[in-house]
């Protein structure tokens, strides 16, 4: 039998995008299955039967054979086993080449359009990375950059703008920042809010500064509580862009690199911030910097309001005692890989690692 034919996750991302017909067969365990996976998959829970070379593994599985189909694991051997075994059986067939530890670096965008300005949304569909572009008067400024930097080169490209500044919300612990690239490459003042630990050359920004782009002013809300330099940027009075404070639908976690005693300090600070961002205008499109959900090829921003979040997210209901001790209750599980992360971003430097191996997995910033 020929062998198994491969996918990569750039072709597959075309295929979502255009809206081509394809069955995506999730082969790994359910716990996997749980933590992350891609839009449209089907689940099967086949991993361990396909491991012990199970020839009936996939039995009792029917798709349309007239429609490509991609096998997915975690890392892209056993999927090839898959592959092989509906190959047999007539199905048009590839395995996703380097699994999910290569998804993880899948993208799409969406767009926001306003009087003087446009937003796009850039998603790492598989991690729920979210980083933005504010383009107005052909200037623009990417907050958050998660992925990598040809990302963000294609859209300067295509919308005729010149790349003025790069931010972060605040130092990340579950990807990555390629903003201290971008900056590089364009020789553009790189705004990182403090109080930081940032061991590179950056410009301090603080509560109440101000920065213009194009006809637009975007406004510097310092927002502690994830972290000690959490800030937030509301961009014409229009949109606020949250970083990993205030999710759609629940709230940053305030427990990363603390002791109990200093989780219960940034609970409070973080409960102070909320309460804030609550008094702002209810009409406000609030764009986190992560999701907890795939995102799909939908071309449909991932947002929410003000108005909206005061209603829905039932732990800022709560007082101060209250929302403190569910937070502590709810404080997920601390992944292997956030405190390197966190001393690369530091360092401003990751050339000496493989950015797949140490990504890998779906981001935990969230408490609902």
């Amino acid at each position: 039998m020929a062998e198994a034919k491969t996918i990569d996750t750039n072709t597959l991302c075309t295929w979502l995008e255009t809206g081509q017909p394809v069955s995506i067969l999730d082969i790994r365990p359910l716990a996997e299955r749980m933590e992350w996976y891609i839009p449209g998959s089907i689940h099967i829970n086949a991993y361990d039967k396909l491991k012990k070379n199970d020839t009936e593994a996939l039995n009792g599985l029917h798709l349309d054979k007239a429609i490509p189909v991609v096998t997915f694991c975690a890392g892209g051997r056993m999927s090839l086993v898959a592959a092989k075994l509906l190959q047999a059986q007539g199905y048009n067939v590839f395995s996703l080449d380097a699994g999910m530890k290569g998804w993880s670096l899948a993208w799409n965008t969406a767009e926001l359009a306003f009087d003087k300005f446009k937003i796009i949304q850039f998603r790492r569909t598989g991690k729920g990375c979210l980083s933005y572009m504010i383009i107005s008067k052909n200037e623009a400024m990417v907050i958050d950059a998660s992925l990598n930097i040809e990302a963000y080169e294609k859209y300067l490209l295509s919308e005729k703008a010149v790349l003025k500044y790069l931010a972060e919300t605040h130092i990340h612990a579950d990807h990555l920042s390629r903003s201290k690239q971008l900056a590089e490459l364009h020789n553009a003042p790189f705004y990182l809010p403090i109080p930081n630990k940032a061991a590179f050359k950056h410009t301090a920004l603080k509560d109440g500064d101000k920065i213009q782009l194009g006809k637009i002013i975007i406004e510097i809300i310092s927002t502690p509580g994830h972290t000690a330099e959490s800030t937030s940027y509301l961009i014409g009075n229009k949109i606020l862009l949250t970083g990993d404070t205030l999710f759609i639908n629940g709230v940053g976690r305030p427990d990363l690199k603390a002791n109990n005693e200093e989780a219960i300090h940034k609970s409070k600070l973080l409960y102070n911030t909320l309460q804030k961002l609550l008094t702002l205008d209810e009409n406000i499109t609030v764009l986190p910097a992560h999701t907890s959900q795939p995102v799909d090829f939908d071309n449909k921003p991932i947002q929410t309001t003000i108005g909206s979040i005061r209603q829905n997210v039932a732990i800022l209901q709560l007082n101060e005692e209250e929302f403190i001790k569910t937070i502590q209750q709810r404080i997920p599980p601390t992944p292997a890989n956030y405190l390197a992360i966190v001393e690369k971003n530091i360092k401003g430097d990751f050339s000496d690692i493989n950015p797949v191996d140490l990504e890998a997995g779906a981001n935990r910033c969230a408490i609902s």
